[in-house]
């Protein structure tokens, strides 16, 4: 008998108990209910855009995941070569931004000769200056702030939005420089312009949400514009400015010193060794030989002030390096497709007159 009671009780606990826990799971479920069935304002929300550049990066920078794949990177024991790279396009888009915008200058003041780069990965700094004309160091009468801390501190500022003029210049949207602001924990921008008389000095930290007053001097000197910043690596999933994103940095300064014509690019304090396109066309084929051990040659030719072309052969298929309007089309385009289409049909036509009893060749044999 007791032993039955022990069993009773025992068995009357335990019922006890899933009592309890059917309860408990009633009122988690009702929780749980309340919980998906979310606010209004929870389901619907309205950003600022500073706030969904920060969001949505991937639709304003692209990926700021770290990427492997090849690319022609500059190395300072090697030059010009292509390997294996990770890098951030997010980052790599931030910093082009501030460097064709530097390029872009020279489109606006013929006068313009030089571009100093600098990247110290030590306190992870980069700073882009160029002696072109400087901006405007006066106070727009509309939006009453000055004309560089309405161009590089405020969203959807441009002066590329005239559609129906020719485009020479990189810039297009409005956004820009800011970008790289956004994604600075410290963002400096100086410049100064002898038409008016003044220089100006103004810097964003935190992601363009602090902001210092501007320092406006008289000025009396040589134009130029000077933009300092220190990317937000967490926001690259990045310790430090590494070897690959340093040598793709520095693959561009030598782009922008063969492609943007009457510029001298200094690196780090070195004067680049390029003269021209065809010179930096150089870098590519330096010490590389044919199938018969031959040097290899290139063939160059300058169209005009807008177009100039060279061609040579390719140890990996087709591959091609162009530049727009100082923007790198590391994905070809329109441009690309232009020359190399009539290069096929030239072939082609010099193929068949060779060997008229032979196969036709098609334009993607040639390729």
């Amino acid at each position: 008998m007791s032993n039955g009671a022990a069993g009773s009780g025992a068995l009357a606990w335990m019922e006890a108990a899933n009592g309890r826990g059917d309860a408990g799971k009633m009122e988690a479920a009702k929780k749980d209910k309340a919980a998906s069935k979310l606010s209004v304002e929870r389901v619907y929300q309205k950003k600022t855009q500073l706030e969904h550049i920060l969001l949505r990066p991937d639709t304003y920078i692209g990926s700021v995941e770290p990427i492997t794949q090849q690319m022609w990177v500059f190395d300072e024991e090697i030059g010009m070569n292509q390997r294996e790279i990770t890098y951030v396009p997010g980052l790599y888009k931030i910093f082009d931004e501030i460097l064709v915008n530097a390029a872009d200058n020279k489109q606006r003041d013929k006068n313009m000769t030089g571009i100093k780069i600098t990247v110290d990965p030590d306190s992870n700094t980069i700073s882009i200056w160029n002696n072109g004309k400087g901006i405007p160091v006066v106070e727009h009468k509309d939006e009453k702030m000055y004309v560089p801390a309405l161009i590089f501190g405020h969203l959807l500022t441009s002066s590329n939005y005239d559609d129906d003029e020719k485009k020479v210049t990189g810039g297009r949207n409005g956004y820009g420089a800011k970008l790289c602001n956004i994604f600075s924990t410290k963002f400096t921008v100086e410049t100064a312009c002898k038409e008016y008389r003044h220089s100006f000095k103004q810097t964003w930290q935190n992601n363009m949400n602090k902001t210092s007053e501007p320092k406006i001097k008289f000025f009396d000197g040589d134009d130029f514009t000077c933009v300092t910043f220190q990317p937000d690596l967490s926001k690259f999933q990045m310790e430090k400015l590494d070897k690959d994103i340093v040598a793709l940095i520095t693959r561009r300064a030598y782009d922008v010193a063969g492609s943007c014509k009457g510029v001298k690019v200094t690196l780090n304090g070195k004067k680049l060794p390029i003269t021209g396109f065809r010179s930096y066309v150089d870098l590519y084929v330096k010490d590389k030989v044919d199938e018969t051990g031959v040097a290899l040659k290139v063939v160059s030719e300058t169209v005009n002030d807008r177009w100039e072309v060279c061609l040579t052969l390719s140890e990996k298929g087709f591959q091609q390096i162009g530049f727009v309007n100082s923007i790198a089309t590391t994905k070809g385009g329109r441009h690309v497709d232009y020359v190399v289409d009539q290069i096929v049909s030239k072939l082609i036509e010099v193929v068949k007159k060779k060997n008229k009893a032979g196969v036709t060749v098609k334009p993607f044999q040639v390729c």
